[in-house]
């Protein structure tokens, strides 16, 4: 039997004296549970190489600390514990510790008139950094809507306008025939352009929060919005959701603005960073607003 004692490469001094800001792994494959759910998730784990004489750090430890994610609901208390471990792990090498987790959560929908409803799949990152015992999260969430362009939607009524100039010119209304009409291809002879939309929150959480508030901030965020994108639809969903848009019409402004106003009300928020995105129908080009608060210190 080979008793030789495995050589630790690690352990050995560097050749070049240098602190290292992060040292780790990025894209460590691992379920998660998150808002009860089972979730496949990405990870990002690394400590900053604060002793410069060191070669290197023990990633297998970061690797293993991860292992609770699998047993436990993520909140605040269990990254915080995790990243302690990171650091008890690394004693005398590592001061600060990173834990990103990427997942997509999901949220079932209902229909807006009908009875369905269905999955819908929100992008989002949990980062969580304990520097020199300083916790801290953040969130970042995506969060797809459609947008009308209100420019779009007032050419098109001016041309449906113009048409019915047309059409009845020295002509005795007839409420029959202007409802036929109005029913007709030739009567609305011109459509709003719309896209689907993407809202990126980047969201700083209070420092003593005991929950990730991930349904919260979508839910705040798509009813600000107005017009969240669906899942199962029967016609009358469908019909209800061009109303929506008809009755919403957003340049990307607007709509920076209105999460903006419904973030800072999001308990747990202490500031934001946004940015959405109209993939526009017009152009080849987004069109883009972004937006950023911080709660001021009492």
């Amino acid at each position: 039997m080979n008793s030789l004692t495995l050589p630790d490469i690690a352990a050995q001094a560097a050749r070049q004296a240098l602190p290292l800001e992060w040292v780790g792994m990025r894209g460590i494959a691992l379920p998660v549970l998150l808002d009860g759910q089972r979730l496949s998730a990405k990870a990002d784990a690394g400590v900053s190489l604060d002793d410069g004489e060191a070669r290197g750090i023990h990633m297998s430890r970061l690797y293993l600390a991860l292992e609770t994610l699998e047993q436990r609901n993520i909140s605040p208390a269990l990254l915080h514990q995790i990243l302690e471990h990171f650091l008890d792990s690394h004693a005398g090498l590592s001061n600060n510790a990173y834990l990103k987790i990427h997942t997509d959560l999901l949220l079932k929908r209902p229909a807006l008139i009908s009875p369905l409803s269905g999955w819908k799949s929100y992008p989002v990152t949990i980062s969580a950094s304990l520097k020199n015992r300083m916790f801290h999260v953040e969130l970042q969430i995506e969060v797809p809507y459609s947008s009308t362009c209100p420019c779009s939607a007032a050419l098109a009524r001016q041309l449906i306008q113009q048409q019915f100039i047309e059409d009845f010119a020295n002509k005795q209304l007839n409420h029959a025939d202007v409802l036929a009409w109005l029913g007709t291809p030739q009567g609305i002879v011109a459509t709003p352009h719309s896209q689907r939309s993407t809202a990126q929150l980047h969201v700083h959480l209070d420092e003593f929060i005991d929950e990730l508030p991930l349904s919260a901030i979508i839910n705040d965020a798509e009813a600000a919005l107005g017009t969240a994108v669906q899942t199962a639809v029967k016609r009358a969903d469908e019909q209800a959701f061009a109303l929506a848009n008809g009755q919403n019409l957003m340049f990307c402004e607007d709509a920076a603005r209105r999460l903006n106003i419904a973030l800072r009300r999001s308990p747990g928020v202490s500031a934001f960073h946004l940015r959405v995105t109209h993939a526009e129908s017009l152009h080849a080009h987004d069109a883009v607003a972004e937006s950023h608060w911080h709660r001021e210190q009492a």
